[in-house]
Parts: structure tokens; sequence; C-alpha cells
């Protein structure tokens, strides 16, 4: 049963690859005439159908918590912990909403896969160049201010099920100078999905939606000193949380 499912989960993904390369290149040429947030939000949702269809194909069993904890606004700042690569296909099935994301750089090289990303209002950034990671996350501050929302993985690697890793400093940014909303969320279980061994594998994914952070509500000094802090604790006491 889990060859059979590893198959048909690497088929269903190729398969998609392939009818949405002509779209991804049609959309990004419209988005170069101006018609870049119609096409982006026709990409996230052709996005969203493919990752609830793995999901459905894997046959995960998912408990999702707090979903009516997603502000309505736009110009939301996503904040997760990175247990796998599946972390990306659970937030594109389920926070419902078009977002981009900081990308590794090495993705910009990527035929088709940067093209999407870069539709999606996703940013690559360069962690070893400090300079040029600060101009990325500025980019991102401006896109949250033109309502846009971002997801970002503080930890900047995934942990690979060993548990929350360390921040990356002024990993939040984005959300602590735009004065985003942040919403926490974490993810446990989706390491486990394929990663192991590249065998996809039904195995329980739990994701909890946390209640939003409204950080124009904080003082300029908690904002720099202890929301950091607070995002971490709040999701690692949604990933310590028994049912």
């Amino acid at each position: 049963m889990g060859h059979t499912k590893t198959v048909l989960a690497y088929s269903f993904t190729i398969l998609i690859i392939l009818f949405l390369v002509p779209v991804v290149i049609f959309a990004f040429l419209l988005s170069l005439l101006g018609l870049g947030k119609p096409m982006s939000w026709l990409l996230y949702k052709c996005a969203q159908a493919w990752a609830k269809g793995l999901v459905f194909i894997i046959g995960c069993p998912m408990t999702v918590e707090g979903t009516e904890n997603i502000p309505r606004q736009s110009g939301v700042c996503f904040v997760s912990n990175h247990v796998g690569a599946f972390d990306i296909v659970l937030t594109l099935a389920y926070i419902g909403r078009p977002f981009g994301f900081m990308a590794k750089k090495e993705l910009a090289f990527l035929p088709f896969i940067n093209m999407w990303i870069y539709m999606l209002g996703g940013l690559f950034i360069d962690r070893k160049n400090a300079r040029k990671a600060l101009k990325t996350i500025n980019r991102g501050i401006h896109k949250i201010k033109k309502g846009r929302n971002m997801l970002i993985f503080p930890e900047g690697t995934r942990s690979k099920g060993q548990g929350l890793l360390p921040f990356r400093p002024g990993a939040i940014k984005p959300a602590t100078h735009s004065l985003a909303p942040i919403l926490p969320i974490a993810i446990t279980g989706s390491y486990d999905v394929y990663e192991n061994d590249y065998r996809v594998k039904a195995v329980p994914v739990r994701m909890v939606f946390c209640p939003p952070i409204y950080t124009a509500e904080l003082t300029a000094s908690d904002r720099k000193q202890q929301l950091t802090e607070q995002v971490r604790s709040t999701i690692e006491a949604a990933l310590n949380k028994k049912d």
C-alpha cells in the first residue's frame, strides 16, 4: 500500500507540474503587462488544489486546529516552525489565504519553481550575505505593508522532527517593522510523511493555528525585545500541548 501511495503521490505531482508549466509561463508574461494580482490569485488556487489533492492521496490522519484564528484582513505574517518539506504542502492546503514565502536563494535557479514562487509573491533570501538578506527582508516588509500575506520559517532550516530550533536573528522583522498581525503556526509529524526514506506514509499530522498577535498594539520596546520570544513560546506551547 505504501509503495502504491508513493507512486500515486509522485505521479500526481509530476502531472500537476507538467500542467502548470505553460500556465505559470503565461501568467508570468501577463504579470509583466500589469495583471500580476489576478494571475497570482490563479496560481495560488492551482497550488492549493495540488496541495489538497496530495494530502488526500497520501491519506494522512490530519488534525487541523484554530482556523478561526486566521485574520480576515490582508497583510498577515504567518510564522511557522519548519519540520520538513511537507510543511509547504500543509500551509498551501490549510491557510486558505494567498501568501508568499521567504525561500532560500538556491530555489531562484530552478526553472518553473522560481517563477511559481515569484508569482505567489515569494522572495529569495541569501542568508550567507547579511546585506542582501536585509534588502530581501525590507522587500518583504514593503509587500506586507501593501497588503500581501507572507509566510516565514524563522528557524531557517528544517528541524526534521527534532524539536523547535532557535529562531534566526531578525527572522520576524517583516512583521515587527510592518506592524502586521502575526499568526503563529505549529506543525508536528510532517517530516515523517516521506523524508525518512522518500516513500510516503500516512502518518498522523497536526497543524495548529494559534491566536494572532497584533503587533501594532505592542509598544516599540516590546516589539523589539520580547516579540520574538513571545512568538517562539506560543509555537512551542502548541507543539507540546497534549490532546
